[in-house]
């Protein structure tokens, strides 16, 4: 997987939302002079969040900034980063192979979201850094009926 080229396309992680409705937060500036290393996907609590991309599953855990957080590396070595979550998916461990089809947890404001409205933060990671995945999500297909 990490020797295969990146994604060039990611699907959109949070269920039922759109690109055109992410309010584009790359790089804004927050506390202690950090920047924003991501992007905000709002959604109801308890929505279901899919991973973005084909990958394995490198982390399930808490930190004090993201809260519930589930790390998938992911072809060319890339690192995407869940962070704010509600609760994982039942099934998720280190190691589980998932698909942009698997449910990997569910929207929340854990970690230092605590005071905000329920969101996903997105991150995408690079050997050399942080990367703004905006630019590469589109919107999830509808699901059939």
């Amino acid at each position: 997987l990490a020797a295969r080229p990146p994604d060039a396309i990611l699907l959109m992680p949070v269920a039922g939302a759109k690109v055109s409705r992410v309010a584009d937060s790359w790089g804004v500036p927050r506390p202690g002079g950090r920047t924003h290393q991501g992007q905000d996907i709002f959604a109801r609590k308890g929505t279901a969040v899919f991973s973005a991309t084909e990958g394995y599953v490198v982390r399930v855990g808490h930190n004090r900034l993201g809260g519930n957080v589930i790390v998938i590396a992911g072809a060319g070595g890339r690192r995407y980063y869940y962070a704010h979550l509600d609760a994982f998916a039942p099934a998720m461990r280190v190691g589980k192979k998932v698909t942009p089809e698997t449910v990997i947890g569910f929207v929340g404001n854990t970690g230092n979201a605590a005071q905000t409205a329920s969101h996903l933060h997105f991150g995408l990671y690079t050997m050399t850094g942080a990367i703004d995945p905006l630019p590469l999500l589109r919107d999830r297909p509808a699901s059939p009926p």
